[in-house]
């Protein structure tokens, strides 16, 4: 396993240079830069505005600017922030914790509920649960993420005033304290409960869907006929075989839900990367959102890799060599 690991992380090399490439063209085809709308051309002369430019490398060589960018990336330089004056580094390292707190939390809520609920409806076909578990599936599936997010404020913060609706932490704690951690989650909650929805119904389905396939199998039609206990033919037979399609779905987890959090955080106002995107975006302020860019590329990659790898740890069948 450790030989296949290092393999598939040497493979990500060029995939990561091609995507660097892409993304920088899309960067620099897009209009204006980091000093447009920055800068008052009513306040700022000609001349000062084409010096920045220079002093930036905006007038230099597309194929410098990228060699100059691509060497800063592989020695941790991730550049710096015409807008916030800061190293680029520094601005992600501190949203990142917030983000990674949102996407454990969702990720948490999505298998969760998608797998008490797929187990449940899957030995239960058409049962009135079933049905029930089914209607709130398309509910799901048919609820924008933006009204499922106002809903939720209203609901949970305004109405039942349960969870705060904006922030990601209390005021006046001291950093590393338990009350400081516990503010966390608390603020995170919310928008974790909204972004996690997202893929819940689609995988309380497919595992309801697997769940009964897999019943009907031969094996387990011999595990039955050989005496086996009811308990270990559902949870090693039928259950296991069921969430192994389910693993597939981690790696894309990862993009999916950092694609997600940019609608979640803005509403929101939860400061983490999403928001930082959305930012980077209307101020264009592109050497930060390369960086973010790159960083979503090498998540999506790793999450796809851990994904291959639990692979060998539900299903022993599945060798990895």
């Amino acid at each position: 396993m450790l030989v296949y690991t290092i393999r598939r992380m040497l493979g990500m090399i060029p995939l990561l240079m091609l995507i660097s490439i892409v993304v920088f063209a899309l960067a620099k085809l897009m209009p204006g830069d980091a000093l447009t709308g920055r800068i008052d051309p009513k306040n700022a002369s000609p001349q000062y505005i084409a010096e920045m430019r220079e002093k930036l490398g905006y007038n230099k060589p597309l194929v410098w600017q990228y060699g100059h960018w691509i060497k800063g990336v592989a020695r941790g330089d991730l550049g710096q922030s015409v807008v916030h004056k800061k190293p680029v580094g520094e601005i992600i390292a501190e949203r990142l914790p917030n983000t990674l707190l949102l996407m454990g939390l969702s990720l948490f809520i999505t298998y969760a509920a998608a797998i008490v609920m797929g187990v449940y409806a899957g030995k239960r076909p058409g049962s009135p649960a079933d049905y029930a578990i089914t209607v709130l599936n398309y509910i799901g599936y048919a609820v924008p993420g933006f009204v499922a997010s106002i809903a939720a404020i209203y609901l949970f913060s305004f109405k039942l005033g349960w969870v705060p609706a904006s922030g990601s932490v209390g005021i006046g704690l001291d950093d590393g304290s338990l009350s400081y951690y516990v503010s966390k989650i608390k603020y995170a909650i919310l928008p974790a409960l909204v972004l996690g929805l997202f893929s819940t119904a689609a995988y309380t389905q497919f595992l309801r869907n697997e769940m009964i396939d897999n019943g009907r199998k031969d094996y387990v039609r011999t595990a039955r006929a050989k005496g086996t206990k009811p308990s270990r033919i559902d949870r090693v037979h039928i259950f296991r075989n069921s969430l192994l399609p389910l693993i597939t779905f981690l790696g894309f987890d990862i993009g999916a839900l950092l694609g997600g959090a940019v609608v979640i955080e803005t509403i929101f106002t939860y400061p983490g990367i999403g928001q930082l995107v959305v930012q980077s975006v209307n101020s264009r302020d592109y050497s930060v959102l390369m960086a973010l860019t790159m960083l979503l590329s090498c998540m999506t990659l790793v999450g796809n890799l851990a994904a291959d790898l639990i692979y060998s740890l539900v299903d022993p069948r599945i060798r990895i060599q």
